[in-house]
């Protein structure tokens, strides 16, 4: 038989471990939502960090004539920003954070412009804790050596990303994409760093993948 005065002691033991509970599950609430706002506030920070970086350092006015064989009044020079040491950090955690939301095991895209971007994302991916493989499509098959057309890590039976450092026609990309289909990976998507707005997303579309970018002409004044 329990004494009254030691079932008021059990209910009120009860009660008090109910109350610590809350409370444990009310602190870790409120560090998810910190985390959480820290996270974003690093994303803008890298974000607006990427955009400066780009417009100082990349950003050349005059007539040039584009890879698609365009011409156009200015000029985005991505090799400046992707192998820099300030900024190809921010380039490859960006651009994960771009692509957050999409399921893949290895990145890449048509030599030279998508390499290091590919392997800033490696890079940025391992700081997270995140294993992401990287690979290079060559613009055509070699004929020495292993005569590999794709190389890196193996693309077959697996859901890759292709990447590009700009894009005018989206070219490059499906040139890319086109091998990577051929050597059986599944592409989930295309992303590229600096969008010129001329056309990639419309043609990318039609070859029924996602296309998606970090920064666009208008936030680089152009």
């Amino acid at each position: 038989m329990t004494r009254p005065g030691s079932q008021q002691q059990d209910d009120q033991q009860q009660d008090d471990q109910q109350q610590d509970d809350q409370q444990q599950d009310d602190q870790q609430q409120d560090d998810q939502q910190q985390d959480d706002q820290q996270q974003d506030d690093q994303q803008q920070d890298d974000q607006q960090l990427l955009v400066a970086q780009i417009r100082e350092k990349a950003v050349v006015h005059g007539r040039v004539v584009l890879a698609s064989g365009k011409e156009a009044d200015y000029y985005v020079d991505m090799r400046r920003i992707t192998l820099d040491g300030v900024a190809a950090p921010l380039v490859g955690r960006v651009m994960l954070d771009l692509t957050a939301d999409l399921d893949f095991e290895a990145v890449g895209g048509l030599t030279l412009g998508a390499d290091p971007v590919a392997t800033a994302m490696l890079h940025a991916a391992h700081a997270r804790g995140r294993v992401l493989d990287a690979f290079v499509v060559r613009k055509e098959g070699k004929a020495h050596g292993l005569q590999r057309r794709i190389e890196g890590s193996p693309v077959e039976g697996r859901r890759v990303l292709c990447v590009e450092d700009t894009s005018t026609t989206g070219g490059s990309a499906l040139t890319a994409v086109q091998a990577l289909r051929e050597a059986g990976a599944e592409v989930v998507a295309v992303a590229v760093v600096v969008d010129r707005d001329t056309g990639a997303a419309e043609r990318v579309g039609a070859e029924g993948l996602g296309y998606r970018y970090a920064v666009g002409k208008g936030e680089l004044g152009l």
